[in-house]
């Protein structure tokens, strides 16, 4: 621990100065503390019940027109984003001259959803540390997880809920919801998770190498937790809201770990401790962020106890958005009814309103590299196949140089990759800490284009000859007739903070083996292309010569199906 202290030392200043510019920096506009219209607002204070008596600060939205005294169903929000003196637009640093009301985060979905009007009662409770909640985060630890178990059993026990409790989250108050269902608190009954954490190992690294956000990350919450609360709030508001800089120091030291087995990230990894939960999950998941990566979200969905068929997914071609979140005109999923299938969710669960023929929906609705939504009883699904190919063997170097190509024949016909592949690969270096990094392309000849479809990393830890596996991220991708599969085994990619060791690496041999579809798919449900889809499929010409020169090998190809895509 001893020699973890010059690099906290220096950590712990940088974090001052950060803070210190924030404060600086001009005000946000007056809109943070705002109370959402026709309702009525209150906030309060509760004990989390744990050994260093945190309180927790809630704050409470209802219909103006409905007393207290009336039961409602809960929609709880447990989140780091709250403070009363930010704003949606702002979260970095506070408005002195707000505060005393309620942050806007999911006023949009009261926008989208009328939940309010409808009978709901929502409850945004800050996490230890932030807004007007004493403590320290703890980044998904067990005091966050403590602190959201407390506060969904709160919120269940108050004279105004009907004692059943719905989690709404995006990003890390997504993760809160996942960690509800971790912990299982009485009043729980549903969790409404877009875009979440679902392993805070696999969040910040894949396989020990890094991404940015390990590095980011934990210092921006630092500085959101280090935000105070405003003029307007109260004294034990402001009061909590002070940050507590050691708490900073240690998350960001331990974070530098990069091994998933340490202590540090075992009881952050909720594939492994929600397993086995049956609490009602309506999920989304991108196949194409940039922030909550697809890496673990099978996993996570997999290990669930769905066997009462109540849980539903939404995965496809969007980045780290909201379900019913507009980019211009458009729906950023593809589609328009998420706010409706999340109200039948919550008023199935919540207030018992089995639903109708026309409220009801798919269990997962599954989006392609055309646009297209279908619907799925499990993803992967029954009738995916994993087939091995052997890769071409060869010396790559670790640093910024091109890598191994592997490229199949044209294609004699449609194949659709739905799922994880899974590499495995014989390898010999010569220092320590290599990098390996596979990624899979759809090449199309005709039009000298090479879109990526899959990819994964590692780093190779020792030296000498090595054993490597990766599972690597998940797509639902159709390579039409004519194209190619294309395979690179390489050091390094820009969506990984890699330290390159500069050795050449041998890879002695290597196979993938990818995941397809065997089972015709021509029905498809409403929806279309997204953005973020339409920005992946553009600019990736490529000088398709040397990759595909001499590179070509047998891929393994699975029967002809109608993919629904001529």
């Amino acid at each position: 621990m001893h020699t973890l202290l010059p690099s906290l030392t220096r950590v712990l200043t940088a974090l001052a100065a950060a803070v210190l510019v924030l404060t600086l920096l001009p005000s946000a506009p007056a809109a943070a503390g705002s109370v959402y219209p026709g309702t009525q607002y209150r906030e309060e204070f509760f004990d989390m019940g744990d050994p260093t008596f945190t309180r927790l600060h809630a704050d409470l939205l209802r219909d103006e027109d409905v007393p207290w005294t009336v039961e409602q169903p809960v929609i709880l929000v447990v989140s780091p984003y709250t403070n009363h003196t930010t704003t949606a637009a702002s979260p970095l640093y506070g408005n002195p001259a707000g505060g005393g009301g309620m942050h806007e985060r999911f006023f949009d979905f009261l926008d989208v959803t009328d939940a309010i009007e409808e009978g709901y009662t929502m409850v945004q409770v800050d996490l230890p540390g932030f807004g007007g909640s004493s403590g320290c985060n703890d980044w998904g630890g067990p005091v966050e997880q403590g602190a959201v178990k407390a506060a969904v059993e709160w919120a269940a026990s108050q004279p105004w809920s009907n004692g059943r409790v719905g989690m709404l989250g995006k990003s890390y108050d997504a993760w809160t919801g996942l960690m509800g269902m971790a912990q299982d608190p009485i009043g729980l009954e549903a969790v409404i998770s877009m875009e979440p954490v679902f392993s805070g190992y696999r969040y910040g690294y894949n396989n020990g190498v890094r991404f940015t956000n390990s590095v980011a990350t934990p210092a921006l919450f630092s500085v959101i937790d280090a935000t105070p609360g405003g003029y307007a709030d109260s004294p034990e508001y402001v009061l909590n809201s002070i940050g507590t800089p050691y708490c900073y120091g240690l998350n960001i030291a331990l974070q530098q770990q990069d091994s998933e087995d340490v202590a540090f990230w075992a009881v952050r990894d909720l594939v492994r401790q929600a397993a086995g939960s049956d609490i009602p999950l309506f999920l989304t998941q991108g196949f194409l962020e940039t922030n909550t990566k697809v890496d673990a979200a099978l996993d996570y969905w997999n290990a669930m106890d769905d066997s009462a068929g109540e849980n539903h997914m939404w995965i496809g071609q969007f980045d780290h958005v909201r379900g019913y979140e507009m980019q211009g005109e458009r729906f950023a999923m593809g589609r328009s009814t998420f706010a409706a299938q999340a109200m039948s969710f919550l008023d199935e669960h919540l207030k018992g309103i089995e639903p109708t023929p026309a409220t009801d929906f798919e269990a997962i609705a599954v989006q392609d590299n055309f646009g297209r939504y279908r619907a799925e009883t499990a993803y992967p699904s029954a009738d995916t196949v994993l087939l091995n190919t052997s890769l071409r063997s060869g010396t790559y170097s670790d640093g910024t140089g091109g890598g191994i190509h592997s490229v199949s024949q044209p294609l004699p016909h449609d194949v659709w990759l739905a799922g994880e592949p899974r590499f495995s690969a014989s390898v010999t270096t010569t220092v320590p800490r290599g990098n390996i990094t596979v990624l899979t392309y759809d090449i199309d000849e005709a039009a000298g284009t090479r879109t990526l479809i899959n990819r994964g990393t590692s780093l190779i830890r020792g030296v000498g000859a090595q054993q490597v596996d990766i599972q690597m991220y998940a797509q639902d991708w159709v390579v039409e007739e004519g194209h190619r599969i294309g395979v690179e085994v390489r050091g390094t990619n820009s969506f990984w903070v890699h330290v390159p060791t500069g050795q050449t690496i041998t890879v002695n041999d290597a196979d993938i083996a990818l995941p397809f579809l065997t089972a015709d798919r021509t029905d498809f449900l409403d929806g279309e292309s997204t953005p973020r889809l339409e920005s992946h499929l553009a600019g990736n010409a490529a000088d398709l010569g040397p990759i595909v020169t001499g590179n070509e090998v047998p891929f393994t190809l699975p029967a002809a199906i109608d993919t629904g895509a001529r």
